[in-house]
């Protein structure tokens, strides 16, 4: 039996969470510039976000991600779901794999929660690699971005609202790209996680971007949408 066929469906550290959730939710939004579009996964994890771009009506799809596990799995639900020929996914590191390639469509929910490493219960430890301000990947991933989006092209990715939404703005603004928020919404973040969260960003955000009721937090979640300048857009 091949490595692919154990697999029957994507380990439980690979479950999809409520950001997937939403990304889904907001590609869902604009399906018109889905369709026909080549989309890329950065973290494409279980690959349902994939699934649901081909659903879309995606031209073809591309994933990228650091685990075995992931790749594995998110090929067998594509072959599974009939999309096996028109799509791909790679292990490695960022951009790397797709190293001067451009696609119309870029999605991306990638770890960045503002914490030190610490391996997380059922997670894999790449799941817990935001860093102390949350910005390990996700600033890597912006500096890049330009140089893998076709003309007219864009990306739709998870923001928490904790780790500078003015920060990304700015540093996509310097590759000549605007950042607008598409939707809102509050994740939940259970105790656990909350007390791993870096002690600085904790004390600035919270009230501001993170809501506290007795033992319950919530935190801003924004999907955000990453453009070239001369897009008719606004900054949200």
């Amino acid at each position: 039996m091949s490595v692919l066929r154990e697999i029957t469906v994507a380990p439980s550290a690979l479950r999809p969470s409520e950001y997937t959730a939403a990304l889904i939710h907001a590609l869902h939004l604009d399906v018109e510039r889905v369709r026909d579009a080549h989309a890329l996964e950065m973290g494409s994890g279980s690959g349902v976000v994939l699934a649901a771009l081909a659903r879309l009506g995606a031209a073809s799809l591309c994933g990228v991600d650091v685990e075995h596990e992931a790749v594995a799995a998110g090929t067998l639900l594509l072959q599974d779901l009939g999309h096996g020929a028109r799509s791909q996914i790679h292990r490695g590191d960022m951009w790397q794999p797709v190293a001067g390639r451009r696609f119309d469509l870029i999605a991306a929910n990638l770890p960045h929660f503002a914490m030190e490493d610490h391996e997380v219960p059922g997670r894999h430890s790449t799941w817990s690699v935001g860093g102390p301000d949350g910005r390990r990947l996700l600033d890597p991933f912006l500096t890049g971005l330009r140089d893998h989006l076709a003309d007219g092209g864009r990306a739709v990715l998870t923001h928490n609202g904790f780790v500078g939404l003015d920060l990304s703005r700015e540093a996509v603004a310097a590759h000549g790209l605007t950042l607008r928020i598409v939707k809102s919404v509050l994740v939940s973040i259970d105790q656990e996680k909350l007390a791993l969260m870096t002690p600085f960003v904790l004390r600035a955000e919270e009230g501001k971007s993170i809501h506290r009721y007795g033992p319950y937090a919530f935190a801003d979640m924004h999907i955000v949408e990453i453009a070239t300048e001369d897009r008719d857009t606004h900054a949200g």
